[in-house]
């Protein structure tokens, strides 16, 4: 808004239009314009907002996978949640990265990857799928201004008919009957192919697969005998809130505000296996969950252990450098990360939440995976809305106390298990 709007007063009795207008348009109603159905778009694209504790390489990372994230939606043909991407792209680095403290030292070679995409790619592409949105749009506003007239006429012809004669009327009643009664006859027809085929295609799948689990408490194992369990099952389940703006798209097919993950079932058992030998000795391993977008859900399809520092209680990426360099040579998104917890049980400790807390921001659906070997538990987390509230007010550094009510984790709702394989790359 402008300085004007932010600062003048309200006024004490709004007419009617001023309240109507005051509401958020929204970007799927077709009886609005396509101008006032871009700009909700748009508008959608500038909600970005910074935390200046994370440097700004962070946003550059973030900003490499957003822009591939965006081509993905243009190659799908999800064109608004690609034109609000590219805007997000263009906000985050024209108007409110350059304001960090440390924009002006930061000097990697993301940020020239960033600056070159903002000329040759988002820039182009925003003004081209604002044409094709207003285009789209268009067409859709006209079917609703003609849905509208043939609703007018319809009426009028009712009441036209009203002055025909008895007869007339007793025809078109009869003809209107058959007519029904030939389409009901048809419904049911195509009603009943489609059952069988529902059925049978039910049938395939149970032979074919193993029914998915949508609940990121439980990660099965096929050997060792683990057994995974929610840590917090003897806790009240709160929702989770509707995630506040971050650098997300237009989601559909949501599940508590945010696209899916899938998550390969044999994920934890791989990752448990390759490390085995700093669990015996105590010793956290943790590792970045990479993978694909597709069809507007995740697909999380790599593990990458890049070189670390670690001892019983934390553990240090070291040489990203190799991390970034085989992500960007597969085209890989960061979906989140996963660690040991050796000794203890599955949660999220106050420096885990303040290590999510970044990755969350950069990605709303961004989960954390922690393994208690000991316990024979694994639990997938995310921030609450109170988590990712006092994660970005604290300063403190290392293990130090957070409140514990509201919750500042919850266990995933977002996520899907399927028989599905990982590749582990470990880069130690």
């Amino acid at each position: 808004r402008s300085t004007y709007e932010c600062f003048r007063p309200a006024p004490l009795h709004p007419p009617p239009v001023l309240k109507k207008l005051a509401a958020e348009p929204d970007h799927t109603d077709v009886s609005l314009t396509a101008a006032e159905r871009v700009l909700a778009l748009s508008k959608m694209g500038c909600s970005v907002e910074i935390n200046e504790e994370i440097t700004p390489r962070r946003y550059f990372r973030s900003g490499v996978e957003m822009e591939r994230m965006a081509a993905v939606y243009l190659e799908e043909g999800s064109l608004e949640n690609a034109y609000v991407l590219y805007n997000k792209f263009i906000t985050l680095f024209v108007e409110k990265l350059p304001s960090h403290r440390d924009y002006r030292e930061c000097s990697v070679p993301e940020k020239q990857v960033i600056m070159k995409k903002l000329q040759d790619v988002a820039f182009p592409r925003k003004d081209q799928l604002r044409k094709l949105l207003h285009e789209k749009f268009n067409k859709e506003h006209s079917a609703y201004l003609m849905s509208q007239s043939q609703a007018v006429v319809v009426d009028g012809c009712g009441q036209q008919l009203q002055r025909t004669s008895l007869v007339e009327q007793e025809r078109l009643r009869v003809a209107q009957l058959r007519r029904m009664q030939m389409e009901a006859e048809q419904f049911r027809y195509f009603e009943d192919q489609l059952r069988r085929q529902e059925l049978a295609n039910r049938r395939d799948e149970a032979v074919a697969k193993v029914p998915e689990q949508t609940d990121g408490s439980c990660l099965s194992h096929s050997s060792k005998n683990h057994v995974r369990l929610d840590p917090n099952r003897n806790q009240p389940c709160h929702p989770s809130s509707k995630p506040a703006a971050t650098l997300a798209g237009v989601h559909t097919q949501l599940v508590e505000g945010l696209r899916r993950v899938v998550i390969p079932r044999d994920l934890t058992y791989k990752f448990l296996l390759l490390a085995d030998t700093n669990t015996a000795r105590g010793i956290e391993t943790c590792g970045v969950l990479c993978g694909k977008l597709t069809q507007n859900e995740f697909l999380l399809t790599h593990v990458v252990v890049p070189k670390q520092s670690a001892g019983p209680d934390y553990c240090d990426m070291e040489n990203v450098e190799e991390l970034f360099s085989f992500q960007d040579h597969h085209s890989l998104l960061t979906l989140g990360w996963i660690h040991t917890h050796p000794t203890q049980t599955a949660f999220l400790s106050s420096v885990d939440l303040h290590t999510h807390g970044s990755y969350q921001l950069m990605l709303p659906e961004a989960i954390a995976i922690v393994c208690s070997p000991k316990h024979n538990d694994t639990g997938v987390f995310r921030l609450t809305s109170s988590g990712m509230g006092e994660v970005a007010r604290c300063r403190l550094k290392g293990f130090h106390p957070h409140s514990k009510d509201p919750p500042l984790f919850s266990i995933c709702r977002h996520v899907v298990i399927k028989d599905l394989k990982t590749t582990v790359l470990d880069l130690r």
